[in-house]
Order: C-alpha cells, then structure tokens, then sequence
C-alpha cells in the first residue's frame, strides 16, 4: 500500500484549501477552497487547479467557508461528476457561499465591463463559473451526519467528528485498510475553539497515524472571553455616546450569528442600550435561517434557549436584516449610533465596502475587526491601521478608529490546539502536517508541536509530495 499526500492550496498561506490524498494512485481531494488576497493573484491561483478533474476519486469537504468549498463549482464544470462528501449542514452553508460567489462574479464582470467600455479599455475577464456550476456542485454533494462512517473508495473510508469551527464543520478521519495493513489520516480542517456558544466543542476522533492540522493561530493566543464581552461593551457604549456607527466585517456564516448572539446577551444583562443593529448581507440573514433549521449541531446553552425557553438568540428588538440594494444604501443616511454588521470578513467584496467608502473619514466611526484577516486583504491593511486604504479604486483617509477583538475568531490558538491534541490518543502518531498557516505562524506551531509532543512535524509546501508510511 502506497500513500502520499500533498497540497495545492492553504499550504504557507491562509485560504484556498485544497490537499490530496493518494493511496495507490488514486486521488481523494480534501475541500476545494478558493484563495482570497490580491485579486490578480487570487484570479491565478482559483483558475489553476493543479489537478486534473478525472484523476479525483472523490472529494471531502470539511466546512462551507469559501476558502474550504468556494472552488467546488469550478471544478464540476472542469468535469468532475464525482461524489463530495460533508455534513447536512455544511451541505446547506456551502450552496449558500457558492452561489453567493457565482453572483459577486457576475456582478463583477458586468461592472468592469461597463467601465472597460466607458475608458475605452479592452475587457476579456470571465467568471470562473456561475450559477449553474454551483448547482451543480451542490447536487454532488452527500450530507453525512458526524460518527457515521461511510466507503469512499476499494479500502477507503471516511467519518466525520464535530471541529467546533462553525456549524457543520467536520475533522475528516480517513482509514485505509489494504494488503493487511491499516492507516488512519485524521484531517482537522478548520480546528474550532472549546466553549464557544451555538456549536460544540471539537470532538476526539480515535487515534490516528497521521495529522493534517491548520495553523492560522499558530504563533498566537487569543483573548479571553470575558475580556472581550467588556472591550464589546465599551466600544457599544461609546457608539451610543457619540452616536457613531460601528461598522463590523464579518463572515456571513458563524461570526454573525455569534456577534448577535452576544449583543443580545449584552442589552439582556443591561450592559448596553439597545442600539439599533442592521445586518446587511443576504447570505447573512439566509445563513442564520440554515441555523435555526440544524438544532443537531447546538450546544446544550442553545438547545436550551431554543427548546426549553422558545427564545431565538439570532435576534431581538433591536435587530433587523435589510434583504434589498436600497435598503442597504438607506444605511449611508442613517444618523447613529447604530451597529452594521455586513460581509465580506476580509473587506474584499461585497456591501461591507461600501460602508467603508460612507464612513472611513468619520472620527466617529469604529470599525471593529473580529476575524482573521488575510496578508494583502482590506482588511489586512485596516489591521495594520493604515492612515489611507484604497478601495473601488480610490483612496481614503482613515479617520475611523480601527478596534480589533481576537476572542471571537473561530480557530483554535496554538495553546487550544495543544488542548485538543493532549485529549487525542497519539500512540499511533507517525508524522504531523502543517497547513492552513502563514510561514510565520506554522514556524511557530511547528516548534511548540516538536518540543510538546517530541514527534515528527512537516510544514506542508505547496506542491511536495509526503510520504504517509
């Protein structure tokens, strides 16, 4: 039995997962994730695969973030008729991004078309797919529940275990059993955090030969919860003072629902007025609709609060979800304070931009970054608190105080990670390997891993095979 695995995405960077597991030539691809950054870069590297669509045997998705299953379309219509793997609702959030995507880009190609044409300039840019690709993928894919384990392949298969990364998320634990020998390669994906509300916590899949873990916090600890409720608070109590706006980037799926979940928890407890909240993203609101359908994936907090009490933490008075254009243009007239939370997490498409554009030469305005973001995005450049940004094209002077909270992310830190690896039977561990990471954080967890666990760990390089024997 021969086994090798190697990467074509996330691997020294961030987004656009995309790892391949081969086991006697055959290829089993492991999410397939679009690269977000500087757009020329990220056009290049989401229309070069690296893989040719009739070489996959099938394909796992861990999660529906756009960096994990945004390229999933792109690659049914480069041919792939395979099945993809996930959860129920992993299956629901990833139909919701794809298409979402599709949508970005056919806007995008008519506006630069129409700016072509008003400068006079050549336009040869196309989609990487559309809406009937997304679909298309979405009618491949296979929702599998967690624990329930299922064949991929001639001495394959597959489970899933809870990530406690965002509703659905999966660790992949993948056996092969061939020529009498037998082989578990466990993948994190997106490894989540303990006692974050709405999921659960990351499960303990049985010991594994081999380790496929992220590494975004792997150079970093995160906050403290409590510390972050208080720096929220404040930041909400001085919007309701100066009657500001608080403009918060944030992923439709998981980290809005979570924000909510906290404001709501904030104005219950007195802490905060209620300031009228907007959030403008479509995918938001129907993102927060797959929430309440998948009560399998709640902690006991929420499944409580849902069945014992008939109370929704996704909304309260204050809180409203604006579904069309010109409601979310009706924002840029509304006098504070008031909260926007609106997609893109990174600041690199959607209505988020525009609010930027409305307020970033405000003084009174707070953007409150709660995520990741990646090197040469916005919101990179908002992080860094740069004194002018360029978006559509333009500069702007940022007079806006830039606040960041790290306690939300959805990632596990280094130390978390450890946590979860202490609790994991490692007598089998042969190798670990790196992924999902900038170079400096992946130098970091490499060494913390090494020193803790005195094993074999590999930060994974895009392209490089790694034997798995």
């Amino acid at each position: 039995m021969e086994m090798t695995f190697y990467s074509l995405g996330a691997a020294q960077e961030v987004t656009g997962s995309k790892h391949v597991l081969e086991v006697d030539g055959k290829s089993y691809l492991v999410d397939c994730g679009a690269f977000q950054g500087s757009r020329a870069e990220a056009d290049k590297k989401n229309r070069e695969f690296g893989i040719e669509a009739d070489r996959i045997e099938g394909v796992i998705l861990t999660h529906g973030h756009f960096d994990h299953c945004g390229m999933l379309p792109a690659l049914a219509k480069k041919g792939y008729k395979g099945n993809i793997y996930s959860t129920p609702a992993t299956r629901d959030i990833s139909s919701l991004v794809m298409l979402d995507s599709a949508n970005i880009q056919a806007r995008d190609a008519e506006y630069l078309r129409k700016q072509a044409k008003k400068n006079g300039e050549k336009f040869d840019w196309t989609p990487i797919y559309d809406e009937k690709d997304a679909i298309a993928a979405t009618s491949q894919i296979m929702g599998i529940s967690y624990r329930r384990p299922f064949i991929m392949g001639d001495g394959l298969q597959c489970e899933f275990f809870d990530a406690g990364h965002i509703l659905g998320s999966a660790m992949a634990n993948v056996t092969i059993k061939k020529n009498g020998k037998e082989r578990t390669v466990l993948f994190s994906g997106d490894l989540g955090r303990k006692g974050k509300p709405i999921i659960r916590d990351p499960e303990f899949p049985p010991a594994p030969d081999f380790l496929v873990i992220e590494s975004t916090y792997g150079d970093r600890k995160h906050d403290k919860s409590n510390d972050a409720m208080k720096k929220l608070a404040e930041i909400a109590n001085k919007a309701a003072d100066t009657r500001g706006k608080i403009i918060i980037p944030s992923f439709a799926i998981e980290r809005t629902q979570e924000l909510i979940y906290y404001f709501h928890i904030l104005v219950d407890e007195g802490e905060i007025p209620e300031i009228p909240m907007y959030v403008d993203s479509p995918m938001a609101a129907n993102a927060t609709t797959i929430f309440q359908v998948h009560p399998e994936c709640y902690d006991e907090e929420i499944h409580e609060a849902f069945i014992k009490h008939h109370k929704n933490p996704f909304g309260f008075n204050s809180l409203h979800f604006t579904a069309s254009v010109d409601e979310s243009k009706a924002l840029n007239d509304l006098k504070g304070p008031a909260i926007i939370i609106s997609a893109d997490g990174m600041c690199e498409a959607g209505r988020v931009q525009h609010h930027l554009i409305n307020n970033i030469e405000d003084p009174n305005t707070t953007i409150l970054l709660v995520g990741f973001m990646a090197e040469n995005t916005l919101g990179r450049r908002l992080q860094n608190r740069e004194e002018e940004v360029k978006i559509h094209d333009k500069l702007y002077k940022r007079k806006a105080q830039v606040e960041n909270i790290n306690a939300f992310s959805a990632h596990a830190d280094y130390e978390e990670i450890g946590q979860w690896m202490d609790k994991l039977d490692l007598s089998r561990l042969k190798k670990i390997l790196i992924v999902h990471g900038e170079k400096k954080a992946q130098a970091a967890l490499k060494k913390y891993l090494d020193e803790k666990y005195k094993t074999d760990s590999v930060i994974v390089k895009y392209g490089e095979n790694y034997s798995l024997e």
